[in-house]
C-alpha cells in the first residue's frame, strides 16, 4: 500500500522541530554539538521584520508630529512672531535630522547595547550570538548566516536606540509647547487642538515602541530550546558573566555562584528566627497582626504593578495621557483580528435538535470597547426525531456585527444578516436570492474570559430579530447563541 503524501508531508512537518532540537541536543556521532541553520534564519527573520515594522511606524509618526509643529508654528506666528522663532527655532531642522538618522543607521560598526530596561531573553541572545563567533571546539556554527544574523540584529538594535531618541525628544517638545500654552492661557483655544494632537501623537509612539522592545523579548520555542542547551556548556556559562549586559550592570564578580560568595550573608533559618521573635514580642496578636500587614502590603504591590504594566512601568516608558486611549493603536492589523464560532439550535416537541446553526466570524477591534466584524453561517439538518436522524443542508448565512462594550463584562450587540432558510443539495442553488431573507438583531453578550491555549473567551448571546414579523413565513424573534473566541 502506497502512503499518503499528504500525510507523510504533515508528519514531517511536526516533527521538523523535534528533529531540530534533537539535533541541537546530540550532535552527530563523532559528538559535535551542530546548530540547525534554521534557528539563526528564524532569529533573523524575526529581527528583520522588527526592524521593518519599527523603522515604517517612526517613519509616519514623525512625519505626523513634525507636520503638527509646522501647524503651530505657523499659528503663533500671527500672533506672537518672537514667540514662535524662540519656541520652534531649529525644531524642523532636528525633526529632519532625526529622520535622516533612521533612514540610513544600520548599526554597522556599533557595539552591541540594549537601551532601557533589561531583557532577559535579547540578552540571552545577544550573548548566544557573540559567543558564537569564537565557538569552542565541538560546536559547529554556519559562519556566513551568523554573521548575517548579527548584522541584521545590529541594525534592528540601532532602530531601537533611535526610536528612543526621538520618543525623547518628542517629549521634550511637547512639554515645551506645553509651558508656553500654559504661560500664554489665551492662546489655548488657537493652540490647543493641534497641542492635543501633538500630545496623543507622543503617546501612541511610546507605547509603540514598548511593543515591539516586548515582541524582541519574546522568543519562540526553538530559540528557547537553543538557549536551553548552550546554558549547559561551561564555555558559555563563564562567556554570559562576563559579557552579558546584566554582568555589565552589578560586576558579576568571577566566582558568581560558588559557595565563597555566600559568605557573612544570612541563612533563611537566621531570618526566620529574626521575625519569630519579633512576632513573639507582639503578644497574642502578633502573628494576626503580620499576616494582615502581609497581605495589605501584598495587595498593595499588586495594583502598583497593574498601574505600572498599563503604563509601561519597568521600560521607561511611563507617560500620564490625559486623555481616553485606545491601546488597539498599538497594535498590527492582524493582532487587531479576533476569531470566533457560535452554534444555535432549533427544537422540535421531541427536545430533539433538528436544526443547528454552525457560525465562523472574524472581528476587527476598532478600539479596546467596540469591535466591528462579518461571518458566515451553514444549517445542518438532523432530521425530524431521534427515531429519524437524517442529516441535510438546511441553510446557510451570511453576517455582519457590532459589538460596543456597556459595563463589565456585558455588551451591546447588533448586526444585519442574510440567511438561506430554503434546504439545498448543491451549492448552485446559494445563487438564487429570492430564497435569501433579511434579519436584523439586536441584543446583549455577556463575556466569559478562558484558562484555555485554544479558546480564549466565551460569549453568551441574546438576540431579538427585529425583521422577523416581516418574514413570511415567520421566523423565529428570539435567538439564542453560543460563541467561542481564540
Amino acid at each position: 500500500m502506497r502512503p499518503n503524501i499528504a500525510v507523510c508531508v504533515f508528519v514531517c512537518l511536526m516533527l521538523s522541530p523535534v528533529l531540530a532540537i534533537c539535533q541541537l541536543e546530540n550532535g552527530d556521532a563523532g559528538g559535535m554539538i551542530r546548530l540547525p541553520g534554521r534557528l539563526l534564519r528564524r532569529i533573523q527573520d524575526k529581527t528583520a521584520a522588527i526592524d521593518r515594522q519599527l523603522t515604517r511606524q517612526t517613519g509616519r509618526y514623525l512625519e505626523r508630529m513634525a507636520r503638527r509643529e509646522a501647524r503651530l508654528q505657523k499659528k503663533l506666528s500671527g500672533i506672537d512672531p518672537g514667540g514662535a522663532m524662540t519656541l520652534f527655532a531649529g525644531s524642523a531642522d532636528r525633526w529632519n535630522a532625526l529622520s535622516r538618522k533612521l533612514a540610513v543607521d544600520s548599526g554597522s560598526g556599533g557595539h552591541l547595547s540594549l537601551s532601557g530596561e533589561y531583557q532577559a531573553y535579547a540578552d540571552s541572545l545577544q550573548g548566544m550570538l557573540k559567543f558564537l563567533k569564537e565557538p569552542p571546539p565541538g560546536l559547529n556554527v554556519n559562519a556566513p548566516q551568523l554573521q548575517s544574523t548579527l548584522r541584521q540584529l545590529q541594525s534592528m538594535q540601532s532602530k531601537i536606540r533611535d526610536a528612543d531618541e526621538i520618543r525623547e525628544y518628542a517629549r521634550q517638545r511637547k512639554q515645551q509647547i506645553s509651558q508656553y500654552i500654559q504661560q500664554h492661557a489665551h492662546l489655548s483655544g488657537l493652540l490647543g487642538k493641534d497641542y492635543r494632537g501633538l500630545d496623543q501623537d507622543v503617546y501612541y509612539y511610546s507605547q509603540q515602541v514598548r511593543v515591539y522592545k516586548e515582541m524582541l523579548n519574546d522568543p519562540d520555542n526553538l530559540t528557547r530550546e537553543a538557549l536551553a542547551v548552550l546554558g549547559k556548556l561551561p564555555a558559555f556559562q563563564a562567556f554570559m558573566r562576563q559579557n552579558s549586559q546584566l554582568a555589565g550592570l552589578f560586576n558579576v564578580p568571577a566566582n558568581y555562584g560558588s559557595t565563597a560568595t555566600l559568605a557573612g550573608l544570612q541563612t533563611r533559618d537566621q531570618v526566620a528566627a529574626l521575625i519569630n521573635q519579633q512576632v513573639v514580642a507582639g503578644g497574642a496578636g502578633g502573628q494576626a497582626a503580620l499576616q494582615a500587614n502581609l497581605q495589605s502590603a501584598q495587595s498593595q504591590l499588586d495594583g502598583y504593578k497593574d498601574k505600572l504594566s498599563k503604563l509601561g512601568g519597568g521600560s521607561g516608558d511611563i507617560d500620564m495621557p490625559d486623555f481616553k486611549t485606545n491601546e488597539q493603536r498599538t497594535r498590527t492589523f492582524w493582532h487587531r483580528l479576533e476569531y470566533g464560532m457560535n452554534f444555535q439550535t432549533t427544537r422540535n416537541n421531541y427536545a430533539f435538535p433538528t436544526v443547528s446553526d454552525f457560525g465562523l466570524s472574524v472581528g476587527y477591534k476598532l478600539s479596546d470597547r467596540s469591535t466591528v466584524g462579518v461571518g458566515a453561517s451553514y444549517k445542518l439538518g438532523w432530521g425530524n426525531g431521534i427515531q429519524h436522524i437524517a442529516f441535510s443542508s438546511q441553510g446557510a448565512g451570511l453576517r455582519s456585527f457590532l459589538e460596543v462594550k456597556i459595563k463589565g463584562s456585558f455588551s451591546a450587540s447588533g448586526g444585519l444578516e442574510l440567511n438561506h432558510t430554503t434546504p439545498f443539495a448543491r451549492f448552485q442553488q446559494l445563487r438564487n436570492w429570492d430564497d435569501w431573507t433579511n434579519s436584523g438583531l439586536i441584543g446583549v453578550t455577556k463575556t466569559v474570559s478562558m484558562k484555555s491555549r485554544v479558546f480564549k473567551k466565551t460569549k453568551v448571546q441574546l438576540l431579538w430579530d427585529f425583521l422577523s414579523y416581516r418574514q413570511v413565513p415567520r421566523t423565529q424573534p428570539i435567538l439564542f447563541r453560543l460563541g467561542y473566541h481564540f
